[in-house]
């Protein structure tokens, strides 16, 4: 599926709740899906800074892909990282440079998260271009 097919499913999951309760129970749901990551991947370089609870978040390129592996302490944080992994997850530098990432607004979920959950969101993105920036650049050298 393409990354705007996932973010239209998603959006059409999120349209079946009519209160923020049930979507955040959503969310922790989808904390259950993320993979559990192997500790060796639990390391302060891959400590997403600007979250209030902590987030791993590592990116190895495979087949010209990146995989990413996430984790959270907190489960709503950790439901957040699978959201987003669920439609970035496995895809192309260039991919992952050039989208759009539309469906956290269709879903209201920045502006129903805490101030500093929501910066952590945006720290979560920011460091999955990073990951793509400099694999692509990696690719293109």
């Amino acid at each position: 599926m393409t990354i705007n097919e996932i973010q239209d499913q998603i959006i059409e999951e999120f349209s079946v709740f009519d209160d923020w309760l049930d979507k955040y129970n959503y969310i922790i749901e989808t904390a259950n899906d993320l993979p559990k990551i192997d500790e060796k991947f639990r390391v302060e370089q891959n400590l997403i800074s600007g979250c209030n609870s902590k987030v791993w978040l590592s990116g190895e390129l495979e087949n010209g892909k990146i995989i990413f592996k996430a984790d959270s302490d907190a489960i709503i944080t950790k439901g957040i990282i699978a959201l987003l992994l669920k439609v970035l997850n496995n895809r192309s530098p260039k991919d992952l440079i050039d989208f759009d990432l539309y469906f956290i607004e269709k879903i209201g979920l920045q502006e129903n998260l805490s101030p500093t959950r929501a910066n952590g969101l945006l720290s979560m993105i920011k460091q999955i271009k990073m990951y793509a920036i400099a694999y692509n650049s990696k690719q293109n050298n």
